[in-house]
């Protein structure tokens, strides 16, 4: 299975990103997550669905900074282990009616293999 979830570079016309090769998708749980942590830079959680798609956003909830990746998976959303906010995986917009909204990333699976865009 090939999943790609377009860089948001990619509309606005900046560079390619460059891909990081994370893990297995095998090495996620269905419904869990992977925090990955770039050198002088904020924790990402990259996250898989029930049904092998995957989403990484910043594990960092808008509201209070809980950590996404120890939430609850549900659908294609992520509930906060802090308050119950629930940040929506594609684009890491919180759910009306709350508002706010977390970075999120571009990522891929190839042959089995989760790659992210930096």
């Amino acid at each position: 299975m090939i999943a790609v979830i377009p860089a948001p570079a990619a509309a606005t016309g900046q560079a390619a990103p460059e891909w990081k090769r994370i893990c297995r998708i095998d090495e996620i749980p269905p419904l869990g997550s992977r925090v990955v942590k770039p050198q002088g830079k904020p924790a990402i959680a990259v996250f898989r669905t029930a049904d092998d798609r995957v989403f990484a956003l910043h594990d960092h909830c808008p509201h209070k900074g809980g950590p996404l990746s120890q939430g609850i998976v549900h659908g294609t959303r992520v509930t906060c282990p802090l308050h119950g906010w629930n940040i929506g995986l594609d684009d890491g917009q919180a759910v009306a009616p709350d508002v706010g909204h977390c970075g999120s990333f571009a990522v891929k699976v190839e042959a089995g293999v989760v790659w992210l865009a930096v």
